[in-house]
């Protein structure tokens, strides 16, 4: 599995402050080896990002992701789970 990076995602991440951004790191090693690993609180995501899933970095913050067909994942946002797309 391969992890590829959406430049949104990418630009948003920037903006973390450095120990989110260490938070965030741990969670994706969580991830990587256990995507549904509760602690993660993965899931889909509704409405128009019915597509879509997410991952909790801590009580505000998630990744937001698509599974691609090959098994790889695409990170496509950083946000708080207040974002209503």
């Amino acid at each position: 599995m391969q992890i590829f990076i959406h430049p949104r995602f990418d630009k948003n991440y920037r903006k973390l402050n450095h120990s989110l951004r260490t938070k965030a790191k741990e969670r994706e090693a969580i991830f990587i080896a256990n995507r549904f690993t509760p602690s993660l609180e993965t899931h889909k995501l509704h409405g128009k990002d019915r597509d879509y899933w997410a991952y909790s970095i801590n009580n505000k913050y998630r990744i937001k992701f698509l599974f691609l067909d090959n098994g790889d994942i695409l990170y496509l946002d950083v946000d708080t789970h207040d974002e209503v797309y």
